[in-house]
């Protein structure tokens, strides 16, 4: 098939899955098309496959902003003209499922029937998607696509709770990929990281509020009064310059690394012994996945869609958002155990297992043609 697909082009969770579908699908001998405003964050390498389509605005004297959303329904539809694309897959609701449905109605007018497939990542629900002025456009979006898919259990309920949604919801969960996240052991690195043998602890995350970076310093400082250990903080945003002030403050900025975005992410999951997520929601844990994939035991929140992947006892330790007690209590457990940190690194390993792309890649395959069949033969009638 021909797939355009639509993303944010970042370092976050929905920009990620969707540009990591688009390899695996390049790879399975689809045509993949990403349209976006810059070249997505993971979309490092060149496959005979892929294509990426740069949606420019231009500055008007009229406009304080550029209108985005008109730029990308007309590049939809110049895209989806002239390279004859079979279907469109739209991640995040606001703004490209509306924007979608402008370029679905655009091609209809020209007896062009394209399926569209919206898939949830969270925030565009939980979030965005709740404040009043959005509601309306993203309710009416998620009813008005052909196939929508969301990344958990919960977060399917959590958008059927929030909008009134008269389409079927399908779950496909988020993946790994084991050919890039698995155990390396590059002891090396990490003896150049901590070389008098301290237990290193991980996060990695887009620092924004709802991804409560301070809980993971606060758990920190808790677990070195009693274990010698080093903290990577992993990413960017909004927050980094409060978590430095708050690393001064707690003099504790010799043993914490803020190393920033990182395209080779798995290389510093490689070498951690513990990863840290206490948000106060996830509509499923991506970076935890990742972590477990490289046999690192994970401490979060029970927030959303979270304990679908960390698995309490098995995985790692869920403690109540904002718990910081409860979570330090937890990692000091792990870490003080080799026993415990072994098996919940065999539990880690083998239930990212469950993950794996290739049992997730080809429920997506199905529901492509699942969808694509259906607004074909309704074109027909």
């Amino acid at each position: 098939m021909k797939i355009g697909i639509v993303c944010y082009p970042t370092f976050g969770g929905s920009g990620v899955v969707a540009t990591e579908i688009g390899m695996a699908l390049a790879d399975n001998g689809h045509q993949i098309h990403f349209i976006t405003y810059r070249r997505p964050a993971r979309l490092n390498s060149f496959h005979e496959n892929i294509f990426f389509h740069e949606v420019n605005t231009e500055d008007y004297p009229l406009f304080d902003y550029s209108p985005y959303d008109t730029a990308l329904a007309s590049k939809l539809v110049d895209v989806a003209l002239y390279e004859k694309l079979d279907l469109l897959h739209v991640h995040y609701a606001i703004p490209h499922a509306s924007v979608a449905f402008l370029a679905k109605s655009i091609l209809k007018s020209k007896g062009i029937a394209l399926p569209v497939i919206t898939t949830l990542h969270g925030t565009d629900i939980t979030l965005v998607g709740n404040d009043p002025s959005f509601a309306p456009v993203v309710e009416f979006s998620i009813n008005s696509s052909d196939g929508v898919t969301a990344v958990s259990q919960q977060l399917k309920q959590k958008t059927l709770d929030t909008f009134d949604i008269k389409k079927e919801i399908q779950v496909i969960y988020n993946f790994i990929d084991f050919s890039r996240f698995r155990k390396q052991h590059k002891n090396h690195f990490k003896v150049a990281i901590v070389p008098n043998g301290e237990k290193i602890m991980a996060h990695v995350s887009n620092f924004r509020k709802v991804k409560r970076v301070e809980d993971v310093i606060k758990v920190f400082a808790k677990v070195q009064k009693e274990i010698p250990c080093k903290l990577l903080l992993i990413g960017d945003g909004p927050e980094r310059r409060n978590l430095e002030v708050m690393c001064r403050e707690l003099r504790l900025c010799e043993d914490i690394r803020f190393l920033g975005k990182q395209d080779a992410v798995e290389e510093l999951l490689d070498i951690s012994d513990l990863f840290l997520i206490p948000s106060e929601n996830e509509s499923f844990g991506l970076a935890a996945l990742e972590a477990m994939a490289c046999e690192v035991p994970v401490i979060s929140s029970n927030a959303g869609g979270l304990p679908e992947v960390n698995i309490h006892g098995v995985t790692g330790y869920l403690s109540n958002v904002g718990d910081v007690d409860d979570m330090a209590k937890n990692a000091l457990a792990i870490l003080k155990d080799e026993t415990l940190h072994n098996q919940l690194k065999k539990g880690a390993y083998e239930t990212a297992l469950k993950f794996h792309i290739n049992s997730i890649l080809p429920q997506y395959e199905a529901y492509y043609t699942q969808v694509y069949d259906e607004v074909t033969a309704k074109a027909l009638v």
